[in-house]
């Protein structure tokens, strides 16, 4: 039997959950809290615990995965526990669109319910002390990724990996979507107004931003009331909720 390239699917509409597909590339109002949620949706339907949608750079950039966004979302957590070592994962994802998966290292593979699935392929763990797949994902403009899954009691039956990894296709091409839209935002924010506006959602307060940066308190304070307006936001906090909704800090 021979597996459809997923590269001729239509993504736009292959179902989500529950009928639900995503809106075309023209519609409005689709947010990463949004993709999270078909993350989410997702990771229920296969018993995963945890999951993350990473980039993988284009060829002439360092070969590492780039966390954009995961299941601690609106922060990045389960991320940073991915393995550093991933170069072999990327020139993978790059050149293929076969699912990754992984077993404990004290697991027999042959013990997975993972290990039964055609069209997959065991590597090294790619998050330590739990078994997981990873979904390898194209998009418009040659951007590529991986959407990860983790947990020990993962239940993907061979019928469902299909269905699954077109879910994952849909959800990147729309997540790079809004990254794309979201670019020319964070152009036209300047480095400084980004880090005030970080610094602040990490609960400095501008005393403690104008010190870090020395900067005068004043100086700071403008920072902030600039990034609010290119924000559209009424106040501070709005502003850094829509800078971690969209992206722009993390």
């Amino acid at each position: 039997m021979t597996r459809p390239a997923l590269t001729d699917v239509d993504t736009d509409q292959l179902p989500l959950a529950s009928g639900q597909i995503w809106p075309q590339s023209g519609s409005h109002g689709l947010t990463l809290a949004d993709a999270v949620r078909r993350c989410r949706w997702m990771a229920l339907d296969i018993n995963a615990e945890a999951f993350a949608l990473l980039l993988a750079p284009p060829a002439q950039e360092r070969a590492r995965l780039v966390p954009w966004l995961d299941s601690d979302y609106p922060g990045v957590g389960f991320s940073k526990g991915i393995a550093d070592d991933t170069e072999h994962v990327v020139r993978h994802v790059r050149s293929s669109t076969e699912p990754l998966w992984w077993c404990r290292a004290s697991e027999c593979a042959a013990d997975t319910a993972l290990a039964s699935l055609s069209w997959a392929t065991q590597i090294s763990p790619l998050v330590e002390e739990t078994a997981g797949i990873a979904f390898p994902v194209h998009a418009e403009r040659n951007q590529c990724g991986l959407v990860v899954f983790a947990g020990d009691r993962i239940n993907l039956p061979q019928d469902m990996l299909y269905d699954i990894h077109g879910r994952c296709f849909s959800l990147f091409a729309a997540v790079s979507r809004i990254r794309s839209g979201n670019l020319g935002l964070k152009r036209a924010m300047t480095r400084r107004e980004l880090e005030c506006l970080k610094l602040t959602a990490n609960g400095y307060t501008s005393e403690d931003i104008a010190r870090l940066l020395k900067l005068s308190v004043h100086t700071t304070n403008q920072y902030l009331t600039q990034s609010a307006q290119k924000l559209n936001a009424v106040s501070r906090t709005q502003a850094v909720a829509k800078a971690l909704r969209l992206g722009l800090i993390d």
